[in-house]
């Protein structure tokens, strides 16, 4: 079945459940009006289905390759990826004053999911390049804005990150990318990154990468590490991409899923880079286009499992055994259960957006925190929600699922590494009880009482179901105040069960908002009755602590001895 956007679910989770009129009500984002909004989900929900979906395929079964060191893009992608550039996709939330149209990052990240659901391969590129519009407009100096930005926006050119390398994944700080200063004010970047999104292309004119290197005077760990801008082409006066800088493309990785997604080795041979931010500080300039990239890959988790839950109805209504099999009650309980999750992580995604809008517009601390909370939730429960649904996919295609001729299956391998990039969901639910957890509990305690105030409320019409996520947030704000009391071992060692739980009862509380504002009782009911309810043994792992896990012995693990 080929994929059809969402269009209509959407725009009633900003308009209903998040609060997205409430942004549209500031100063900053007055454009973004009712009708505004519904013309730009119209218009991308139609590119994404009419232009984007048709290149999927082609991008798994034709993946990205070197030739003679120049990179070959799938079948259409050059074409489709233009059809987003032209019609202004790429800038939508970016500043007006370098050719964006300053449009809320609530509907940027609606739009995104659909571009997603489309071609996950694809979308890969604009949203890399939206984080690095995001890092330049904060820490750019303004010679940087002027001659990348425009150029970025606009699609002329594309943006990655490159962070990783061999020796140093999670562990940013034991990176050994070199930076020396040159006299002409630049500086010259040596050293190996891997795993590098769409590291070249041949859909735009120049690939600008943004890089961590450590000059000689910076010291240990990630304080001391500086960001580079390192373009492909290095611009001539006029802007236009010019000489050949000294940097390559060693090798593509042969992955797992999203295979027309170049992920490159690249080599920097004492490239010319120019300083972003100021020397040793490069990562709170990272950070902002990561944050802005921890969210997108929440929303690309849903967009997966959106595409693979529409692909397994459809062939659950038409495949028939003893009847249509979408009547089957356990075929209807994954379908069931899986749209329940997808409503879910789509809220609390678009929340997190709302969020950052309402900081940036208000520049009000208590949104700021709540949107920095809801991040690492929106990343790790995003992408596991859409892990699962995709994996439900196959199930209910059943053996046929497993015949790579359904297409079904590139959904769960192009899906499965969401939950790795930009942060593993472990690295997420660990910053989630660590850092966010920095205020005393004073972001996810507020948050808890909103959810609680809006159970009582909801009494009236919903009473059983919101006397369940009452209670729910009420055992989950227990176990908060009782993790910020233990050491960060403790708490990491429940991290990920307690993100896990977070997160449940926070679909919850969107699915009672959605069924006291029109929408769909029975999914909620869905929700709060089979996926709510697993919160409570999250807890209890959340709970367990570390001594058990500190017990086991290696050689158990290793299975070199006997139990």
């Amino acid at each position: 079945m080929p994929y059809t956007a969402p269009v209509e679910q959407i725009t009633f989770i900003l308009n209903e459940v998040v609060g997205l009129p409430d942004v549209s009500r500031t100063e900053i984002f007055a454009e973004a009006t009712a009708e505004t909004v519904s013309a730009v989900l119209t218009e991308a929900g139609r590119i994404a289905t009419d232009i984007i979906a048709p290149v999927n395929r082609s991008g798994d079964l034709t993946p990205a390759r070197l030739e003679n060191g120049a990179l070959r893009s799938s079948p259409g992608f050059a074409e489709a990826f233009r059809a987003l550039a032209e019609g202004g996709w790429i800038g939508l939330a970016a500043n007006p004053e370098y050719g964006g149209m300053g449009l809320p990052q609530a509907l940027n990240m609606a739009v995104n999911e659909m571009v997603a659901s489309a071609c996950l391969a694809l979308q890969l590129n604009p949203m890399l390049t939206q984080g690095q519009i995001e890092a330049l407009e904060h820490h750019g100096s303004d010679e940087l804005k002027a001659l990348y930005l425009p150029r970025l926006t606009s699609g002329e050119w594309s943006g990655t990150m490159n962070l990783t390398e061999p020796q140093a994944g999670s562990d940013v700080g034991a990176l050994t990318t070199r930076a020396e200063r040159a006299d002409d004010g630049t500086y010259r970047i040596t050293g190996q990154k891997i795993f590098i999104t769409w590291g070249d292309s041949d859909v735009t004119r120049n690939v600008c990468h943004l890089v961590l290197a450590r000059l000689p005077d910076g010291g240990k760990g990630t304080k001391g590490i500086s960001l580079f801008m390192v373009p492909k082409l290095i611009p001539d006066q006029d802007g236009n991409p010019g000489i050949a800088n000294d940097l390559r493309v060693v090798s593509l990785e042969h992955k797992l899923g999203i295979h027309g997604s170049p992920t490159c080795v690249m080599s920097f041979e004492g490239a010319r880079g120019w300083l972003v931010g100021e020397e040793h500080k490069g990562m709170a300039a990272m950070f902002t286009m990561m944050n802005c990239a921890r969210l997108g890959v929440g929303v690309q988790g849903v967009a997966q499992g959106e595409a693979a839950l529409q692909q397994a109805t459809s062939y659950a209504a038409d495949r028939v055994q003893f009847g249509p099999i979408i009547r089957h009650p356990d075929v209807r309980r994954m379908l069931a259960i899986s749209r329940a999750e997808i409503f879910a992580a789509r809220s609390i995604c678009l929340a997190c957006a709302v969020a950052i809008d309402m900081a940036r517009a208000t520049e009000d601390k208590d949104w700021a925190a709540r949107a920095a909370f809801l991040t690492p939730i929106a990343k790790a429960y995003g992408t596991d929600a859409g892990t699962r649904a995709a994996d439900t996919a196959i199930q209910v295609h059943g053996g046929m699922g497993y015949i790579e001729e359904t297409g079904i299956a590139q959904y769960l391998r192009d899906v499965r590494i969401t939950s790795i990039y930009e942060g593993t969901n472990g690295i997420q639910a660990m910053d989630l009880v660590g850092r966010k957890f920095a205020d005393g509990g004073a972001a996810a305690t507020a948050l808890l009482d909103e959810i609680l105030d809006e159970a009582k409320a909801a009494q009236t019409d919903q009473p059983d179901l919101a006397n369940q996520v009452w209670q729910a947030a009420e055992t989950l704000r227990e176990t908060t105040l009782d993790l910020i009391e233990r050491d960060l071992p403790e708490r990491f060692a429940g991290a990920v069960p307690y993100l896990s739980a977070f997160a449940r009862v926070l679909g919850a509380h969107y699915h009672l908002l959605a069924a006291t504002r029109g929408g769909s009782v029975t999914l909620a009911r869905v929700h709060i009755t089979r996926v709510l309810p697993q919160f409570a043994a999250d807890l209890a792992a959340a709970r367990a602590g570390l001594e058990d896990l500190e017990a086991l012995d290696d050689a158990l693990l290793l299975g070199q001895m006997a139990v």
